[in-house]
């Protein structure tokens, strides 16, 4: 753990989205553990990023956790979906990594509960279905991905054969930030959002083997 706590301090965010792909992230619920592998970030770079909260230093209420130590948990809604983003610069430099999606693995059944009995990859190929199945509330805000009850966990992760980078998704209007090549997932995941069937690789998820 702490060589990923030195990655979130020492790294740019757009690495540190590509270096959370394959990220186990586990949360520890009344209910169990439910978990599962990270395959779909966004990065957002704060200031002068157009396209970020925190867009020319904003800062709120709202956007306090942002402004706080690498690894923080930052929740806001969105289309009355919570989506997770973790903090990930210094202090005072409010950028991040939005969850886009994840694989599920472990408590799966208690995940489509939580998801109203959606199932396969309509349980958590989106930033809000993702939050839901996990169980993840707003008492986390402003908690660290390190040590709370939400956690990664270094030492499951898988390792991706390849990281696509594409745009973000529902970026208009924003000038050059739109079609900013700031979105990564793991090449051939079935649970990356809005990609096609071909893509998919049924036989590895885009795992490197020797991860299986």
């Amino acid at each position: 753990m702490n060589e990923t706590i030195n990655f979130f301090n020492t790294k740019s965010t757009e690495e540190i989205a590509q270096f959370l792909l394959g990220m186990y992230l586990e949360h520890e619920t009344n209910s169990g553990i439910l978990a599962g592998y990270i395959v779909d970030t966004e990065a957002y770079l704060g200031p002068e990023d157009e396209a970020a909260h925190s867009f020319g230093l904003r800062n709120t209420p709202r956007l306090k956790a942002m402004y706080e130590q690498p690894g923080t948990i930052y929740l806001y809604t969105m289309h009355t979906h919570l989506i997770l983003n973790m903090v990930t610069q210094e202090k005072g430099k409010p950028q991040g990594v939005m969850i886009r999606a994840i694989e599920p693995v472990k408590g799966i059944k208690k995940m489509e509960e939580n998801r109203n009995g959606r199932k396969g990859i309509e349980l958590s190929n989106g930033p809000g279905k993702l939050v839901a199945a996990l169980g993840i509330d707003r008492e986390l805000y402003g908690q660290s991905i390190f040590d709370s009850t939400l956690r990664i966990v270094p030492e499951k992760r898988k390792t991706p054969k390849k990281i696509i980078s594409l745009p973000r998704i529902g970026i208009p209007n924003k000038g050059i930030w739109t079609e900013q090549p700031l979105r990564y997932a793991v090449s051939g995941n079935p649970y990356i959002s809005k990609q096609r069937r071909n893509d998919i690789n049924q036989k590895t998820f885009g795992w490197k083997e020797e991860n299986k």
